[in-house]
């Protein structure tokens, strides 16, 4: 599985020389120009993670700190969470789609309210039934170990990432986290970094996570993968990052290159493959 998902920057950092992403960009929607050295490097670093939440154990997730290996037996969702004392983050890892009932709350697609305890969204957000159900299994293990690790490392930001499945529940960790623990007043909110993701909710959903996270929530697609448009429009749901009443500009991944929109401060950095039906 590691292998499989490494595909998504081995062809571009083959392909790529370092001036090339470090270009300045354009600032149409439509026109791509590199994205900089530094956000290509926190993309891999960050994989890195939603790779290792693949294994059964990682004792040292990239090298870092393990606080906890978290996981539900009934749901079969499992991740861990790691510290990194040199950047100051506590990272949330959460592994992608790996069996049958994985793939059972991945075909629950129904929209729902966004019910988890302590958050609250805007009236007519909802969310993927099956991911929110997922989310809510770990959701208790996560927050208490945050909180614990928060009064210890007060000055420690948030960051949640995942692969496939692991991305979309990444990004309602994000949204949870973001209003249960308040940010550092020295530091950037929670961040999130999710990587062949499918679509996790409405427009309403996308829309405030837009504007709550802004340029802090990074969504990446290789050109190749069927996920991120494995859920249709036509049900209601819609990608974070592409809405076009917060003037979000898009980054682009593609086979043979990396290349980007550069966003505004307040919108999303998203790098998506250019597909139809987002």
């Amino acid at each position: 599985m590691v292998t499989a998902i490494s595909r998504f920057f081995s062809t571009a950092m083959a392909s790529q020389p370092a001036h090339v992403l470090a270009t300045s960009a354009s600032n149409t929607e439509n026109e791509p120009a590199p994205i900089t050295a530094d956000i290509f490097a926190d993309l891999l670093h960050y994989f890195k993670y939603a790779s290792s939440a693949y294994s059964p154990v990682c004792l040292r997730p990239n090298g870092n700190a393990l606080v906890l290996q978290f996981g539900n037996q009934l749901s079969d969702i499992q991740g861990f969470i790691a510290r990194d004392d040199h950047r100051k983050e506590l990272v949330v890892a959460l592994r992608g789609s790996a069996s049958i009932t994985d793939i059972l709350l991945d075909a629950a697609i129904v929209l729902v309210p966004f019910l988890t305890p302590g958050v609250k969204l805007p009236a007519g957000a909802r969310v993927h039934a099956g991911f929110l159900t997922a989310w809510d299994t770990v959701a208790p293990q996560i927050t208490a170990a945050l909180a614990v690790q928060r009064q210890l490392h007060p000055g420690h930001r948030l960051v949640t990432v995942g692969h496939s499945l692991g991305g979309a529940l990444a990004t309602l960790a994000a949204v949870s986290l973001l209003q249960l623990f308040t940010a550092s007043p020295i530091l950037d909110q929670t961040r999130t970094y999710s990587y062949g993701a499918p679509r996790a909710g409405n427009t309403v959903f996308a829309d405030w996570v837009n504007e709550e996270m802004g340029s802090r929530a990074f969504r990446v697609v290789h050109a190749d993968d069927g996920v991120p448009t494995m859920i249709p429009t036509s049900l209601g749901y819609h990608h974070h990052g592409n809405g076009s009443n917060t003037g979000s500009t898009l980054t682009l991944l593609t086979p043979r290159t990396l290349s980007a929109v550069a966003p505004p401060a307040k919108t999303p950095a998203v790098l998506r493959v250019s597909l139809p039906g987002e």
